[in-house]
Parts: structure tokens; C-alpha cells; sequence
């Protein structure tokens, strides 16, 4: 499988660009329009190249945004595309590795994380839960969006195939079982509390902060 990432039009080399932004943000946005507190901090985790906190931040604009990633590069791109965008609701973006024990953030109204799961070793969801937990409070949302296996639901042929790709890229990663994420959440203290099947064989998960 090709890298997820192509040079922005236009950008330079500092923007990155996810071509399935541009096909996913409208339906996530929908979604979000349920699920998020009208006002306060959401933390993005992995926020990759940027674009989605961009189109998010726009979409809400009584909402604070905090993007974060792990990688320097994403780091950069992030900070071109909401340099470039300037909206004022865009906080730095932080250097933030899910797995990590200390998170350099103290709290968080919302939590959402795009595309991580599968793309990322197991220990990062835990120490995802993890570090919602310590964020979170009670009631508050931690919202999911990515391709999953589903006991008892077919697996489309094209999310096998996402699947084998992934784990030939690298062993660790690859598509997770429901029913697993579900007891990692509830683990950390979360309550499964809502599941919404997304375009292209995707879904979104709603976790509430016990």
C-alpha cells in the first residue's frame, strides 16, 4: 500500500495532503454535529495532515480545537494548513503519542480520534482510553471514526484486503475487532453508547466518560 500522503496542491512541501479528507469530512462533520458539546476543548489525537481539524474547526466554530500527533512532519503540516486557514479557534498543535503515559494537555471537553486505531500498535488505542480517561469528564465524548471488524457482520471485501495491507506494512497494525475496542474502553471507564455506519465501509463510535 502507497503512503496515505500526497503533496497539497499549491502547498509546498510542508502541507501534507489525505485525499480521503476531502471524501470523509462532510459525513464525519454530520455526525459530529450530534455528538459534541455545543462549546469547550476538543482534543483531535492523530490528526495526521491537518486537514480535518481545519474543515472541523470552520464547521464549529464555538468549539476550541486542539490537534496533536506523534510525527514531526504531521506536526508541520498541521501547522501550515491551519496557518493557512486562520481560524482563531485552532490551537498549536501539540506532540501528543497516544501510547504514552503523560499527555501534554491537562484537559479536554471531547476527544476524537480519526483513522489511529488500525493504523498504529494496540498499546496506542489503550493508552488512547487511557488518556481520555484522565482528560474526561464524566458524560464527555470519545468519538472514533475508522474501518472495524464486527463479530456477527460480514467484513466487505475491500476492508479485508485494507486489512492484509496494512499488517504486511507492519505487523502491528491492521483492522480491530469491535468487541475488543469495546472492553478496552470499558477497561478505561468508558460506556459504549452509540455506533454509526459511515460511508466506504467505516464507522463511528460514540464512548461517554462513566
Amino acid at each position: 500500500m502507497t503512503d496515505p500522503w500526497t503533496a497539497a496542491d499549491g502547498g509546498g512541501e510542508a502541507k501534507r495532503h489525505a485525499p480521503a479528507t476531502l471524501r470523509n469530512r462532510e459525513a464525519i462533520a454530520t455526525v459530529l454535529a450530534d455528538w459534541l458539546p455545543p462549546a469547550g476543548r476538543v482534543l483531535e489525537v492523530a490528526s495526521g495532515s491537518g486537514e480535518h481539524v481545519v474543515h472541523f474547526a470552520a464547521a464549529f466554530p464555538l468549539l476550541d480545537w486542539q490537534p496533536s500527533d506523534p510525527d514531526p512532519d504531521a506536526l508541520t503540516s498541521i501547522a501550515a494548513w491551519s496557518g493557512e486557514a486562520a481560524h482563531a479557534n485552532i490551537a498549536p498543535p501539540l506532540c501528543l503519542d497516544a501510547a504514552a503515559g503523560g499527555w501534554p494537555i491537562g484537559y479536554a471537553d471531547a476527544l476524537l480520534c480519526i483513522n489511529m486505531v488500525h493504523i498504529s500498535p494496540w498499546e496506542a488505542t489503550l493508552g488512547l482510553f487511557a488518556g481520555g480517561a484522565r482528560l474526561l469528564r464524566s458524560g464527555a465524548p470519545l468519538i472514533l471514526y475508522g474501518a472495524y471488524v464486527e463479530p456477527d457482520v460480514p467484513t466487505a471485501p475491500s476492508n479485508l484486503t485494507f486489512d492484509a495491507n496494512l499488517r504486511a506494512r507492519n505487523p502491528a497494525w491492521g483492522l480491530r475487532n469491535l468487541d475488543e475496542v469495546k472492553a478496552a474502553a470499558a477497561d478505561a471507564g468508558f460506556l459504549f453508547a452509540e455506533r454509526r455506519a459511515m460511508p466506504a465501509n467505516n464507522l463511528m463510535l460514540l464512548f461517554r466518560r462513566s
